[in-house]
C-alpha cells in the first residue's frame, strides 16, 4: 500500500531490498536524500537500510527537541507513531503504518519539497 498526503508520500515494503529499490526510484523521480526516510520496528534493520541507501533517519530536525527526548522514554511503537506523524501523517495513518511495521514491513517516506 502507498499513500500520498498533502505533505508526504509513504510506501510499505516487505523487506530491506525492496526499501532500497524504492529509495532509488524516489531519487530518480527527483527526491533528494534529505527528503527520504526509512522506518522499521527493528532499529538495527532500520539503521542498516539507512546506511545502505545513504538516506536520513528521522531525527531532531523532524521530531523537534522535545519529541526526540520524549521518544527516549516511549515504547518503540509509540516512538514510531510519533515519527510518522512528525513527517506529515495523521494519527490514524501513523497507527495503520505502525501496525504494518509490527508485521515486519518497512516504511519508506518521502517528504515533498516546500513550494
Amino acid at each position: 500500500m502507498s499513500s500520498i498526503s498533502a505533505q508526504s508520500y509513504a510506501k510499505l515494503l516487505e523487506n530491506g531490498v525492496q526499501a532500497i529499490e524504492e529509495v532509488n526510484r524516489l531519487r530518480s523521480s527527483g527526491y533528494t536524500k534529505d527528503n527520504i526516510y526509512v522506518i522499521s520496528h527493528d532499529q538495527d534493520r532500520e539503521t542498516r537500510i539507512v546506511d545502505a541507501a545513504n538516506i536520513n533517519e528521522v531525527g531532531l530536525g523532524e521530531e523537534g527537541l522535545f519529541g526526540a527526548i520524549a521518544n527516549l522514554f516511549r515504547s518503540r511503537g509509540d516512538a514510531l507513531r510519533f515519527k510518522i506523524t512528525a513527517l506529515g501523517f495523521s494519527s490514524a495513518e501513523a497507527t495503520f503504518y505502525e501496525k504494518e511495521l509490527d508485521l515486519g514491513k518497512v516504511l519508506v517516506i518521502a517528504k515533498k519539497n516546500p513550494q
